[in-house]
């Protein structure tokens, strides 16, 4: 079975030979992260520590998007995996395990969800007509989702729309902490909400306070955007993940490789947060996208139109 790589990375350190195999990836991972240039043996050593861990439960490890010391988990997976991303951005495996049977969230949002309804009609006006609003209201009904909401919600508004002013490395934070701890069933009914008009789709639009969250005062390149994404270990697995669970295929009827739109919904969510992070690009339409152009993209506009398909254009999303 496999295990956390937390737990792997204990197991390995107490092996002389894989301690010893384990410590050149951690130079290789480092050099990588550094963007220091490996000479051809260096490279050669790399693939051979990899290759030495054969059966290892340290190459077999996964993480959880829910786990405590994600951080720690994450970067021993790419210490193992550091060759993966060697020169091209398809990172092919995710480090997350799959997400276990989730059922019994969803009674509790349906229970809160049935109290709303048993309240007075007068106090809730809109609701009908407003399925963001009426996911706010069941989500100010949970301790958890309303504290962790308006965590964020607070942090993200101080002086959004202003650069100086918006700290959007804290907003992101805030942000994770709600996507990852408030039960799926609060967050994808907030964020996915189907929309008949535009009153409802501009409030979803801003359900992650876009001003802070998303937007710059100016659109950077795309490949600025996944440097930045790369250098950052929760960023760089949670796009492994959506590569993973979101990768489109033309001859699939229902234009999913992995036919599987919930794991790739939560994909996506775990992009929110991240310096990737996308959002719906009009209170119109289920549009999304990511804020950034690909203008001045030289001899790697192919690359970067890639990069900005995966949202714009991707079937399975």
């Amino acid at each position: 079975p496999r295990s956390d790589c937390i737990a792997a990375e204990q197991l390995c350190l107490s092996d002389s030979t894989c301690n010893a195999t384990y410590r050149i990836l951690e130079n290789c991972a480092l050099a990588k992260t550094r963007f220091l240039p490996l000479d051809h043996d260096s490279r050669v050593r790399c693939l051979n520590a990899e290759l030495d861990l054969g059966n290892s439960s340290l190459l077999h490890c996964k993480c959880h998007r829910r786990m405590k010391r994600q951080e720690h988990c994450l970067r021993v997976f790419w210490t193992v995996h550091s060759s993966v991303t060697d020169g091209y951005f398809n990172l092919e495996t995710s480090p997350y395990e799959n997400p276990a049977n989730e059922e019994h969230w969803k009674t509790d949002y349906n229970k809160l969800a049935a109290l709303l309804s048993g309240k007075d009609c007068s106090q809730l006006a809109g609701d009908a007509t407003n399925p963001c609003l009426k996911a706010t209201h069941v989500c100010n009904l949970s301790k958890k989702c309303v504290r962790l909401r308006t965590d964020y919600a607070s942090i993200c508004t101080k002086g959004a729309g202003s650069e100086d002013m918006c700290d959007r490395r804290k907003c992101h934070r805030g942000l994770r902490n709600f996507f990852e701890k408030v039960p799926e069933d609060f967050t994808k009914r907030i964020l996915f909400c189907p929309c008949q008009d535009e009153l409802c789709g501009e409030r979803r639009r801003k359900t992650i306070v876009p001003d802070c969250s998303f937007q710059y005062n100016t659109k950077p390149n795309c490949l600025w955007l996944l440097d930045s994404c790369l250098e950052d270990h929760i960023c760089k697995s949670r796009l492994a993940d959506f590569q993973q669970n979101c990768q489109p295929a033309d001859m699939s009827p229902d234009g999913c490789s992995q036919h599987n739109h919930a794991a790739c919904l939560q994909a996506y969510m775990g992009m929110i947060g991240t310096p990737m992070t996308p959002n719906y690009v009009s209170n119109s339409s289920v549009e999304v996208s990511l804020w950034c152009t690909c203008e001045s993209s030289g001899n790697q506009k192919e690359k970067c139109d890639q990069i900005l398909g995966m949202f714009e254009s991707n079937k399975c999303l």
